[in-house]
C-alpha cells in the first residue's frame, strides 16, 4: 500500500469525505483527489497535517508499519463520553452547544455569530 493509498484509508477510517478531510489539511479537494488516485506526490507538510489533525502515526503513514492511530477514533469518543458524563446537565447543554458552532465553522457556515464570545 502507498502513502497515497495510506492517506484514503485514514479518510475512510475517522468517516469523512474528501471535502471535508481536505479541509481538515488545508488542502483541496481535487488535489485530495489527485493524491487519493496516486496522481500527486504527498510532501512532508500533508504528512504532518494528517498525523497532527486525526492523530495518524507519522512511521505507518510513511511506511505502512505499525498502527494508523497513535489514538483511535473510538478511543477519543469513548474519553469525550465518560466527560459529557461527569459534566452537570447545564454544562452539558453548553458543550453540545459549542460542538454545533465548531462543526458549523468547520463546514464553512456562518450563522452570523460565531458563539466564540462570553
Amino acid at each position: 500500500m502507498s502513502v497515497n493509498e495510506r492517506i484514503k484509508a485514514i479518510r475512510q477510517a475517522v468517516k469523512m469525505s474528501q471535502v471535508n478531510f481536505a479541509k481538515a489539511v488545508y488542502i483541496s479537494n481535487g488535489y485530495l483527489a489527485e493524491i487519493e488516485l496516486g496522481n500527486r506526490r504527498v510532501n512532508e507538510r500533508l504528512i504532518q497535517l494528517i498525523c497532527s489533525v486525526f492523530g495518524a502515526d507519522k512511521h505507518w503513514l510513511q511506511t505502512g508499519e505499525g498502527r494508523m492511530f497513535n489514538t483511535t477514533p473510538e478511543l477519543k469518543l469513548e474519553r469525550i463520553v465518560a466527560l459529557f458524563k461527569e459534566l452537570n446537565p447545564s454544562f452539558q447543554d453548553y458543550a453540545l452547544k459549542q460542538i454545533d458552532q465548531l462543526l458549523e465553522l468547520q463546514n464553512g457556515g456562518d450563522s452570523g455569530d460565531s458563539g466564540m464570545g462570553c
